[in-house]
């Protein structure tokens, strides 16, 4: 598998490095294991003293794919997890398209910083299913925040992630806490089914939703609307104020029927304006209470225990797709598979199985018992 063999070539221990499903590579030009300790040691201290450019740097190393910066990358993460206990205030900001999210972000950063908060924006953006390229424009819907010593903003491609979340985003996190930043705003590219991943990561889910939307609404989903822990509905303001209002009633009796329990905690709604302020105070004092109805008893600590649980498997499941698409048997077949599942002539289900037949005829026979 792919963080296998990162690991082994790190070490260096050998000239060549025999990899289950990948071909023979060679590990002599990657840094060794006592120079990664010292470059990782000296990132780790930078990082502790705030420094936003080893921050950025750090950050590159945790998103790139190059074995040897993957290799310093988890080294890294093992001496902040070591090293610091996560305090900050993880929030993930959706919403439909249009909604405002970026704006809301720009507005409410402001208002944490003056009142001496340090913030991180992990704005994901989408990428494209063709070239695969990305915008990353978040930074100019956030200008104000953004020229803030106290503000860092890191736009990320989405990639191939679920969600529009990048791979990178839960590390980054612990990234941006041992940098000092006590607040974590993950900005999701919208709203739908897949933006749960989102809500796996942080510890209060916010929702940001507007008056006469009409379907766009009802494009949320019960399933969001159920992991919402906290609403906001945007644009209460001027000739929109009352149809907000209005809104907001309605999504409060809506959150009163999702559930039936009279002692299950509901999620609150609140009137915003991101150009006027309205609300923002009401809203992050939610925030607040919603972390400390978590903290009692332990169940913030047990939510991000449970995350990282469930991102453990989500990794092994990226790195087993990964590792079945490099496996030199499978690519020796894939082309053929793959034109005679178009042409009708092989089932989609008949070529998977094939696929994994070679892949698990490719592995070695240490990993097999």
């Amino acid at each position: 598998m792919t963080e296998s063999m990162e690991g082994m070539m790190a070490l260096g221990r050998a000239k060549n490095v025999v990899v289950p499903g990948r071909a023979m590579v060679a590990a002599p030009t990657l840094a060794p294991v006592a120079q990664l300790t010292r470059d990782t040691a000296e990132l780790a201290s930078r990082l502790a003293q705030g420094s936003r450019r080893h921050l950025a740097r750090a950050i590159t190393l945790v998103e790139s794919t190059k074995a040897s910066d993957r290799a310093q990358a988890r080294e890294l993460l093992a001496r902040l997890r070591q090293d610091s206990a996560p305090t900050s205030v993880r929030v993930g900001v959706t919403g439909v398209p249009g909604a405002g999210k970026s704006t809301f972000i720009n507005a409410l950063g402001q208002q944490l910083i003056a009142q001496g908060h340090k913030v991180a924006v992990l704005a994901v953006d989408p990428s494209s299913t063709r070239t695969g390229g990305s915008i990353l424009g978040d930074r100019t819907r956030m200008g104000e925040l953004a020229a803030l010593d106290d503000a860092f903003i890191r736009p990320s491609p989405s990639g191939n992630h679920l969600g529009g979340v990048a791979r990178a985003t839960r590390e980054t996190m612990l990234l941006c806490e041992a940098a000092g930043y006590g607040v974590v705003l993950v900005e999701t590219v919208g709203v739908g089914q897949s933006e749960v991943a989102v809500a796996g990561m942080v510890d209060t889910f916010l929702l940001i939703t507007l008056a006469r939307a009409g379907d766009q609404l009802q494009g949320i989903k019960r399933g969001i609307l159920e992991m919402a822990d906290v609403i906001a509905v945007n644009k209460s303001d001027g000739d929109n104020e009352a149809a907000s209002r209005m809104a907001a009633r309605d999504l409060r009796t809506a959150m009163r029927l999702i559930t039936s329990d009279p002692h299950a905690r509901r999620p609150p709604v609140v009137n915003i304006s991101s150009y006027t302020g309205l609300g923002l105070d009401e809203l992050w004092h939610e925030v607040l209470d919603h972390r400390d109805h978590l903290d009692q008893a332990g169940g913030l600590a047990a939510r991000r225990a449970r995350q990282q649980r469930d991102w453990l498997w989500a990794l092994v499941d990226d790195e087993l797709v990964e590792a079945v698409r490099q496996s030199p048997a499978v690519r020796a077949v894939r082309a053929e598979l793959e034109a005679a599942v178009m042409e009708g002539g092989v089932s989609a289900v008949e070529a998977a199985e094939t696929v994994l037949r070679r892949f698990a005829a490719d592995l070695p026979a240490s990993w097999v018992e």
